[in-house]
């Protein structure tokens, strides 16, 4: 777990008023699970509305999604924050954790450019779940 990567997702895409509240989580090691419960089903009130670009259907292929990032200027490596173990917490190559991630069930934020761009996914109810490109102006 790279504390200051994560702290960079969350000051770039998740609303102010959750921020602290989802940092202490995420660094509590018995809570962390509550901060990723929260993408599930409140993940509207919690990221940045303005900053996510809907991922029209068909939106299940990770290749697509990949292609997608890459056109936005996404590095080949990234962090992710993720329900999946397999990912969670790590810094690896984009490719392996969209396979990870894309279709999994459970939400994932996985950041491409840090503080800049990110890819979300959310937890699926019906049909295919919510996914999104996290995008904002680059910093300076």
């Amino acid at each position: 777990m790279k504390k200051e990567m994560e702290e960079l997702i969350v000051k770039s895409f998740f609303e102010k008023n959750v921020q602290e509240r989802v940092l202490h989580e995420l660094f509590t090691p018995k809570k962390r699970d509550h901060a990723l419960n929260r993408l599930c089903h409140e993940y509207q009130r919690m990221l940045k509305w303005k900053y996510m670009i809907e991922i029209p259907p068909p939106n299940s292929d990770p290749d697509d999604i990949y292609k997608l990032l890459m056109k936005n200027g996404a590095e080949k490596m990234c962090y992710s924050l993720s329900y999946s173990e397999k990912v969670d917490g790590k810094e690896l190559p984009l490719q392996e954790v969209l396979e990870h991630a894309v279709g999994f069930g459970f939400p994932s934020i996985i950041s491409c450019i840090p503080g800049e761009l990110a890819y979300f996914e959310a937890e699926q109810a019906y049909g295919s779940p919510p996914r999104f490109i996290l995008k904002r102006p680059k910093m300076n």
